[in-house]
């Protein structure tokens, strides 16, 4: 069964930096793309950021030269490297991986991590 185990949230001041993690687990044969998108109160989920297998990363807008996207293909992780981060930063970040196996090819999320950005 595969799954996707997120770490690395929780309340930061503005300018602060966090890093997310998100480790998939299961009978995997390759993960192509993977990444992280958020949700924030009333709000419709958004992508921030996603990586392909060999590296090619693409950002929202808003997060351009704040956030780094990186992945250790030999852990199935990504990660995310959110700097300067400001209030309107605050929302549920969710890992999202579109996973092959030796029977299939399905879309995973992760099950959330709140990001909080308050003084």
């Amino acid at each position: 069964q595969v799954q996707l185990v997120e770490s690395g949230g929780g309340l930061v001041q503005p300018g602060g930096s966090l890093r997310l993690s998100c480790a998939a687990s299961g009978s995997i044969f390759s993960i192509n793309p993977m990444g992280w998108y958020r949700q924030a109160p009333g709000k419709q989920r958004e992508l921030v950021a996603h990586i392909t297998s060999d590296g090619i990363t693409n950002y929202a807008d808003s997060v351009k030269g704040r956030f780094t996207i990186s992945r250790d293909n030999a852990k199935n992780t990504v990660y995310l490297q959110m700097n300067s981060l400001k209030p309107e930063d605050t929302a549920v970040y969710y890992c999202h991986a579109v996973i092959y196996t030796r029977r299939a090819v399905d879309a995973y999320w992760g099950q959330g991590t709140q990001v909080t950005v308050s003084s």
